[in-house]
């Protein structure tokens, strides 16, 4: 037996001094809503209603009985409507695992805009880079992947940009624009060190011929495992560094990285949230995930405008 449905079924049938009136507020047939009250009455070991042909009247029991369901009825639709309005209100806090480079490219960026719209809601990021990602405890996680992407976990992709080449003007003029891939063997490359992962050779592709691929021989000049180290040194004239275009879209506006071996690529790279559950996402999460998906969508395609 559903005990609350029985207790909120016993309420109508005193308040419209029906089971028939009762019945139609449920949706439910007269008969169920005749056999819910019984149930009721079986569970407590006690006759609530006096039923008459003509007239429906509550016992001593039922009436302190019915009091008492009142307030707990109450309770329980306060409750109800207090977690409902937790999630669909524009205010709180959302929790945000990120790495270093998503952080500080990905989200910094966007978080005085997002402020602007949402004045109540405070975003706490927590920058790390852990080798198992704790999705459950964190509103959002972003992760960095490639396009075949697939994990265990519950990821929204949110948007991919091309890995491109780039350098700074000084290290261009003291070292030369490689005209070929195949120079990359002997210019100063600076890699990201990852786990399980080769770093002397980069493979390139040509995005008008996705099947025209090039595996080119490197010596790295520089491993690191921290992007924007990498980006600075590459900034100062260390050498050659292959990023997303997303990444470093504001150093190619501003001069300070130019890129090279155009139109050719290194791939697609790939941005994705993680969620601890597809239920019950809190209104503020969607409005900060739509926000994100928008606004990085968005910056990418006008990037890759100014590329063609």
């Amino acid at each position: 037996m559903d005990r609350l449905q029985s207790m909120r079924v016993f309420q109508q049938v005193v308040d419209d001094g029906s089971f028939a009136a009762a019945a139609r507020k449920f949706d439910l047939s007269a008969a169920v809503v005749t056999r819910l009250v019984s149930d009721l009455e079986a569970h407590l070991g006690v006759r609530l209603l006096q039923r008459t042909t003509r007239r429906l009247a509550l016992t001593d029991a039922g009436q302190a009985y019915l009091t008492r369901v009142r307030h707990i009825l109450d309770d329980i639709d306060e409750a109800h409507a207090a977690a409902q309005a937790h999630a669909q209100e524009m205010s709180g806090v959302i929790r945000i695992l990120a790495p270093p480079v998503f952080a500080v490219h990905v989200l910094a960026p966007l978080v005085t805009e997002f402020g602007r719209r949402y004045p109540k809601v405070v975003l706490d990021i927590h920058v790390d880079t852990p080798l198992v990602p704790p999705v459950e405890d964190y509103d959002l996680t972003l992760l960095g992947a490639s396009e075949t992407f697939d994990a265990n976990i519950i990821a929204r992709p949110i948007t991919s940009s091309d890995g491109i080449l780039c350098a700074s003007p000084r290290y261009l003029r003291e070292y030369g624009q490689p005209q070929q891939p195949q120079e990359l063997s002997q210019h100063r490359c600076l890699r990201v060190k990852s786990p399980g992962q080769q770093h002397r050779s980069w493979r390139l592709i040509h995005p008008q011929e996705p099947q025209r691929t090039l595996e080119v021989p490197i010596e790295p000049a520089l491993l690191a495992n921290h992007t924007d180290t990498l980006v600075a040194a590459c900034v100062s004239g260390a050498g050659i560094i292959n990023q997303s275009l997303a990444l470093v879209s504001h150093l190619l506006n501003s001069g300070e990285l130019q890129r090279v071996l155009s139109p050719w690529v290194t791939g697609k790279n790939s941005l994705y949230a993680a969620l601890p559950s597809r239920k019950f996402i809190p209104a503020r999460t969607s409005a900060f995930l739509e926000f994100l998906t928008e606004h990085t969508r968005a910056e990418i395609k006008r990037l890759e405008a100014q590329q063609t």
